[in-house]
């Protein structure tokens, strides 16, 4: 009977191991599996929208806007000493976006290698002039791009003397250049590819440049199509000069704001694509205060805050975006004034055409909503 009991509880106790082992196996399984449950993430609340730039600017009472020393159709004086241009009607649509008031801002002149020092240091605002957005300037100018209002391509100004059908055919030929510019870049870029000897004619700014090509300092003036079509203007016998039919870069141009301020870029942004919606929704300088009031379409009212509340959540008014307007008039205005069919330059709409134009280009707003 002892013999029984023994051996019964040796059974026993032989189970017990295994079931221990079992449930000691069964627990690293489910530990395991319980690891890899992706962890419960609780809803954070979205930084406030706060801008030191914009406090500054409502501070002071105007805007300081970095714009070319002198381009002709973008950046210049006229007799009076107004500035006009492209991209200065951009500098009073911000003003009258964020401060009410179009002539609420200062034009600060501005040389290539000046510019993006006057933005880390505070001496501007903003950075509105003819500037092309790169990888190397985002990352090591400390700036960054709010948006894309012209896009260009660098080209040749030769004479027709020459009788030149391309770049192509300028080998051994002197070409003007500014120093510190994507130009500089893009025509070593392009003689290099190719294999063509060149000698580069390296000035200061544009002024020099062109001043160089009417000199006969050069053979060719290279800079973007837009500059060489305003520098093409002020020299003696515009006829005679000609723009070759190479575009050898793409050069997107756009306003640029100071590295670490968020909201101010936003700001910057969204006055720049206000612009660009209102042509595509047929509001004008004209009829804006009308529409406000009349018009039943919810893209109209919202962009001129009869309906909604999308400025006081940048910081700014119920109607930011109709005084930007009534300011300079949406982007087609603005092109047609001073570098479209009104004006000097006319230069064709091309790759800044609305992009469900016939034919269309790349002008496209974001969604305001």
């Amino acid at each position: 009977m002892r013999t029984e009991v023994v051996r019964q509880a040796s059974v026993a106790g032989v189970a017990l191991v295994l079931g221990l082992a079992v449930a000691a196996c069964g627990g690293d399984d489910r530990k395991n599996e319980t690891d890899t449950v992706a962890p419960v993430v609780t809803a954070t609340e979205a930084p406030e929208f706060a801008s030191p730039t914009l406090q500054a600017i409502k501070r002071r009472g105007r805007l300081n806007c970095g714009v070319h020393e002198g381009l002709v159709g973008f950046a210049y004086t006229d007799n009076r000493g107004e500035w006009r241009g492209f991209d200065a009607d951009f500098c009073r649509a911000l003003a009258a976006a964020v401060l009410g008031s179009p002539n609420a801002v200062r034009f600060v002149p501005l040389t290539s290698s000046q510019r993006f020092d006057a933005l880390r240091s505070g001496r501007i605002d903003v950075l509105w002039r003819a500037t092309s957005w790169t990888m190397s300037r985002e990352i090591s100018e400390g700036v960054r791009f709010a948006g894309i209002n012209y896009y260009d391509g660098q080209g040749f100004l030769v004479r027709r003397a020459l009788d030149l059908a391309s770049a192509a055919e300028l080998n051994g030929a002197r070409v003007c250049v500014q120093r510190e510019t994507t130009s500089e870049l893009n025509a070593a870029d392009f003689f290099r590819a190719r294999n063509i000897e060149y000698r580069p004619v390296v000035t200061a700014n544009e002024e020099a440049a062109r001043n160089a090509y009417a000199r006969e300092d050069c053979d060719a003036f290279s800079a973007d199509i837009s500059a060489l079509a305003a520098a093409r203007t002020l020299l003696p016998n515009p006829e005679q000069h000609a723009i070759l039919p190479d575009v050898i870069s793409k050069e997107p141009l756009g306003p640029a704001v100071k590295r670490g301020d968020e909201s101010w870029t936003s700001i910057v942004r969204w006055t720049l694509n206000a612009l660009v919606l209102a042509e595509e929704l047929g509001v004008t300088a004209g009829n804006a205060e009308q529409l406000a009031r009349e018009s039943r379409d919810p893209q109209i009212r919202r962009l001129l805050g009869a309906e909604g509340d999308l400025g006081a959540s940048m910081g700014l008014s119920k109607d930011w975006a109709k005084n930007a307007i009534e300011a300079t008039g949406n982007y087609g205005e603005i092109f047609n004034r001073n570098i479209g069919p009104d004006s000097s330059l006319d230069l064709a709409r091309g790759l800044n055409a609305q992009w469900k134009a016939r034919p269309g280009g790349l002008i496209y707003a974001l969604p305001i909503r």
